[in-house]
C-alpha cells in the first residue's frame, strides 16, 4: 500500500505521515525501554505479591481475608486513578506524571516492605495502585509522542508486557520468598524505580499537552464516588455472606452518582472525563467491548485454576500451570498483530481474536472430547491466549484511531474499563462457584455466559469503521 493510499484511511485530526512533527524521534528506543520496564515492574508487582499472602498473614498476625486486600486494594487504587491519570497527563504533561507515578510507586514499595501491620501495608498498597493508575496513561502518551506515525506498532507492543509479567510474577515472587522474605518482594522495586527516575529525567521528553488553570473538582469527586460505589457493589455481590441491604445501597449510590457525573460532563467543556470519550465516535462500543473483554481475560485467569480443581480434581500445581498456555499464546500472537495492523487494520484482527477467545471459553466449559482434562483445558487456555494476543493490540489501536489526539486519556479509560470488568467477573464467578451444589458445572456455565456476551459485543464492534496504514 502506498503512502497516498494510507492517507485515505487516516482518521480526522491525525497527523500526516509526511509532516516533520509526526516523525519518530531519535531517542524513541531507549525511551520505550524505560517506559516498558516501568510497566513490567508494575505488572510483576501485582502478580508476585499474591504468592506471599499466607506468609504475610502469619508474619503480621492478620487473618487471610484482610490479607487478601493487599492485592485487591492495589487494583481498586489503579482503577480510581486511571481516568484521572489521563486527564492529568493531558494538562500537566505526560513526562511529569510518569515520573511522579514511578517515584510514588517506588517510595510506597519501600514503605510496604517496612510495614509493621496489615493496616499500614494495605494503605501503602492503595497508594501504589493510585501511582500505577497515574503512570499507565502517561506512559502511553509518551510512547505515542516518541514514535510519531509509528505509534500504532509501538503501543501495540505494550500488550505483551502484562502477559510477560503474569508469567514471571509468580516465579519471581516464589524465588524471592524462598531465598529471602516477603519484604524482598517489595524491596526489589526500589533500585529499579530509582534507576527509572534517573534515566527518565535524562531521556524522556514531554509530549504536547493542553494546559488549564481550572481543575474539575466536582467532576473528580463524582467520578471517585461513582467508582468507589461501583467497586463496593461488585465486591459485595461476590461475597455470599454479604447482606443485601448494604449491597443495594451501594448500587443505588453508584447509579445516582454515575448519572450526575454524566450530566456534569455534558455541561462542562473541560470535564475530567469528556463525554465524547465515553460514548462519541464509536468509543461507546469500544468501552463496552473493553468491559466484557476484561471480564473474560481477567476472570478466566483468576478462576481457571479453581475451575480445574473443583470440576476435574487436578492438583493445584497442574491447575496453575494451565495459565502458561494463555500467557504464551498471547505473547506469540501479539507480535503477529503488531506486524499486521497496518496491512489489515484493527477490525479483522479484533474480530478474529474475539472469535478465538470465544472458542477458547467454549472449549474450557464443555466436557473434554480427547486427551483428558489437563490437555483439554490447556488447549482451551492456549486458544484463548492466541485470541487475546490478536484482539488486544487491535482493541488498543481502535480507540486511539478514533481519538488520535487524546491517547493518554483514552488509554486510561480503556484499562479502567477492562479492570472493572475483570473484578466484576471474578466476584460473580467466585460467588457462583461458592453457592452452587455443583461448583464445577456452575463455573462451566459461567464461562459459557461470558462467551455469549463477548460474541454479542464483537458483533457490535464490527460496525466500527476499519483503519489501515500509518496514523
Amino acid at each position: 500500500m502506498t503512502d497516498a493510499a494510507h492517507d485515505t484511511h487516516r482518521p480526522p485530526g491525525d497527523g500526516s505521515a509526511g509532516l516533520p512533527g509526526d516523525d519518530p524521534l531519535p531517542r524513541r528506543v531507549p525511551v520505550f525501554a524505560v517506559v516498558g520496564l516501568a510497566l513490567l515492574m508494575f505488572s510483576l508487582d501485582g502478580t508476585s505479591v499474591a504468592t506471599a499472602l499466607t506468609t504475610i498473614s502469619g508474619d503480621l498476625g492478620a487473618d487471610l481475608a484482610w490479607t487478601g486486600w493487599v492485592v485487591t486494594v492495589a487494583a481498586v487504587g489503579q482503577i480510581l486513578a486511571l481516568p484521572l491519570g489521563g486527564w492529568l497527563s493531558d494538562r500537566f504533561g505526560g513526562r511529569r506524571m510518569f515520573l511522579a507515578g514511578v517515584t510514588a510507586f517506588t517510595v510506597m514499595s519501600a514503605l510496604s516492605a517496612l510495614s509493621p501491620s496489615i493496616g499500614v501495608l494495605i494503605a501503602c498498597r492503595l497508594v501504589q495502585g493510585l501511582a500505577g493508575g497515574v503512570m499507565l496513561p502517561a506512559a502511553n502518551g509518551i510512547v505515542a509522542h516518541q514514535f510519531g506515525r509509528d505509534r500504532d506498532r509501538a503501543l501495540a507492543l505494550f500488550t505483551s508486557v502484562f502477559p510477560i509479567g503474569a508469567i514471571l510474577g509468580p516465579l519471581v515472587g516464589g524465588l524471592v520468598l524462598t531465598t529471602w522474605t516477603w519484604h524482598g518482594i517489595f524491596l526489589v522495586n526500589v533500585p529499579i524505580g530509582i534507576l527509572l527516575v534517573a534515566v527518565g529525567l535524562a531521556l524522556v521528553d514531554d509530549p504536547p499537552h493542553r494546559r488549564t488553570a481550572r481543575i474539575d473538582a466536582a467532576g473528580i469527586a463524582l467520578l471517585v464516588l461513582t467508582l468507589l460505589a461501583t467497586m463496593l457493589t461488585i465486591t459485595r455481590l461476590g461475597s455470599p455472606a454479604s447482606g443485601p441491604g448494604w449491597t443495594v445501597l451501594a448500587g443505588v449510590v453508584a447509579l445516582v452518582a454515575g448519572a450526575v457525573f454524566v450530566r456534569h460532563t455534558r455541561r462542562r467543556p473541560d470535564a475530567v472525563v469528556p463525554v465524547h470519550l465515553l460514548a462519541g465516535r464509536g468509543l461507546g462500543i469500544m468501552n463496552v467491548t473493553n468491559v466484557v473483554f476484561g471480564a473474560v481475560v481477567i476472570g478466566f485467569s483468576a478462576t481457571l485454576p479453581l475451575y480445574a480443581q473443583v470440576r476435574y480434581d487436578l492438583p493445584a500445581f497442574v491447575a496453575g500451570a494451565l495459565l502458561t498456555g494463555r500467557a504464551i499464546g498471547t505473547i506469540v500472537t501479539s507480535a503477529v498483530a503488531v506486524a499486521l495492523l497496518r496491512r489489515l487494520g484493527f477490525r479483522p484482527l479484533l474480530l478474529g481474536g474475539l472469535v478465538a477467545v470465544v472458542a477458547g471459553l467454549v472449549v474450557t466449559a464443555v466436557t473434554p472430547l480427547f486427551g483428558g482434562p489437563t490437555v483439554w483445558l490447556l488447549a482451551g487456555s492456549t486458544l484463548l491466549g492466541l485470541g487475546t494476543g490478536l484482539s488486544g493490540p487491535a482493541a488498543n489501536n481502535a480507540g486511539m484511531h478514533l481519538v488520535p489526539d487524546e491517547v493518554a486519556a483514552v488509554s486510561g479509560l480503556r484499562i479502567m474499563f477492562r479492570q472493572m470488568g475483570g473484578i466484576a467477573a471474578v466476584s460473580v464467578l467466585t460467588a457462583a462457584v461458592t453457592a452452587a451444589d455443583d461448583p464445577g458445572l456452575a463455573a462451566g456455565v459461567a464461562y459459557g455466559v461470558l462467551a455469549a456476551a463477548l460474541a454479542a459485543v464483537g458483533l457490535a464492534a464490527a460496525r466500527i469503521p476499519n483503519r489501515r496504514g500509518r496514523w
